[in-house]
């Protein structure tokens, strides 16, 4: 099937790539020019494992190309995916600029009757929207139907979630849509869900807001274990023997980021609140997080530690491991924090730390100072005290003789909870976790 994808971020690229692996005729789009000569080189404008190997097997097949001429990639195609960005507007609502301004580019491209998908995270009702838009736009010059199709990838496995996917999640309102659309996922072999259009939208910021819960609700029950001497690891444990709550997301730690999560919580709030309905768990989970993400900061302060003029190795810069992706990471919370109190940062991320040199110039900032290192080692030399923020294989790796044996003075805060209590503690290191 010939398939045009609107965007080239992690949603576009991952799901126009995906379908070209599976034997369709994909065209993405994107108004960069750069991005697009860099992708028809073979690279990647994100990182994310086997992406890069993916785009280049495909672009040489012959199924896979990349272009800035949008009409040219709309005129004739089957099916036109927009995966474009919905970024978060100042009262948590969702922006939808860039979702129906690829529609009106759509409306006046298309030269045969075609299915728009929409793929990127939008509020319920957003697909009925687009539609009349575009109905109205093409005037029954050609028939176009919308069809709601949200995605379940999570940065770092995006790949292998959407060739592998657990389900995919289909919204169409007519027998054509839903046939076009269980025809472009046949080659995936994975059990489709068909439901109408807003129950696909909502079950998209279901499935997030549910997981932000989980996630939120062991940090809070971290620090109640802190507090009563339990420890949250093997509160954890016990709990996901219970087949009803499951193994998955109940790693306690410094909150959660990236692009999903903090954006698709605050939407859903946004959304309830204009229909005049509270979603108090959602809240409740939005306001634990961010409380969480400087919960290392806070401690060190109730700590009584002195930050100014110590040297600190920051360890991870990404919101995760697997991306090089810092959208609502909690360095980018932690590090203006520390900076403020003076003190003079050596970070290191083996993927992410050119991204945060963009927003962190190398050098004096205001009464503290960052430089950036090639190791975790490094890092660590010489460091009064190392912040554990991404849960990067280096860093797990490290034994407590590295940082004995490489800082002045061997006081850890973790943020993922990688390292084992008693093993820091009975090597001489200063060891504050989450939970325990």
């Amino acid at each position: 099937m010939k398939i045009a994808v609107a965007g080239t971020g992690y949603v576009g690229l991952v799901t126009g790539t995906c379908l070209a692996e599976r034997g369709h005729c994909v065209t993405c789009v994107d108004v960069d020019e750069n991005k697009i000569k860099m992708m028809e080189s073979g690279k990647s404008p994100i990182y994310e494992d086997g992406l890069e190997e993916l785009m280049q097997k495909n672009h040489a097949a012959g199924r896979l190309s990349y272009t800035t001429d949008y009409q040219a990639a709309y005129c004739d195609a089957d099916a036109i995916f927009i995966g474009v960005g919905t970024p978060e507007l100042p009262d948590g609502s969702a922006d939808l600029h860039f979702v129906m301004g690829v529609a009106r580019q759509i409306a006046e491209s298309v030269q045969k009757d075609c299915l728009v998908v929409v793929k990127s995270t939008v509020p319920i009702g957003t697909n009925d929207e687009v539609e009349k838009l575009l109905k109205e736009c093409v005037n029954g010059r050609v028939n176009i139907e919308v069809a709601s199709n949200p995605e379940f990838l999570a940065q770092g496995t995006a790949v292998r979630d959407t060739l592998n996917a657990s389900r995919c999640v289909i919204g169409t309102e007519s027998k054509n849509a839903e046939s076009v659309m269980r025809a472009i996922y046949e080659p995936f072999g994975i059990p489709i869900v068909s439901v109408n259009r807003r129950s696909a939208e909502m079950i998209k910021y279901a499935s997030n807001d549910f997981l932000a819960l989980k996630i939120s609700y062991m940090n809070d029950l971290a620090n109640l274990c802190e507090l009563v001497g339990a420890d949250v690891k093997a509160v954890a444990q016990g709990m996901s023997y219970d087949e009803r709550i499951g193994r998955r997301f109940l790693n306690p730690g410094i909150g959660y980021g990236g692009s999903c999560f903090p954006k698709d919580t605050k939407a859903l709030r946004s959304l309830a609140a204009d229909l005049g309905y509270e979603l108090k768990t959602v809240s409740a989970a939005i306001e634990v997080n961010q409380m969480q993400q400087i919960r290392l900061f806070t401690k060190a302060e109730e700590m009584g530690i002195e930050l100014e003029g110590k040297k600190i190795a920051i360890l991870g810069l990404a919101f995760k491991a697997g991306t090089d992706d810092l959208r609502e990471a909690a360095s980018l919370k932690n590090v203006p924090l520390l900076l403020e109190k003076g003190a003079n940062l050596v970070a290191y991320d083996p993927v992410a730390q050119d991204n945060f040199i963009r927003r962190f110039p190398e050098g004096q900032q205001g009464s503290g100072s960052i430089h950036y290192v090639h190791s975790a080692k490094e890092a660590l030399q010489d460091a009064d005290l190392c912040f554990v923020y991404t849960e990067w294989p280096e860093f797990v790796s490290l034994t407590p003789s590295d940082f004995i044996k490489t800082m002045k003075s061997p006081v850890v805060f973790d943020g993922r909870d990688i390292y084992q209590p008693e093993e820091m503690k009975n090597a001489g290191i200063t060891y504050i976790g989450i939970g325990r």
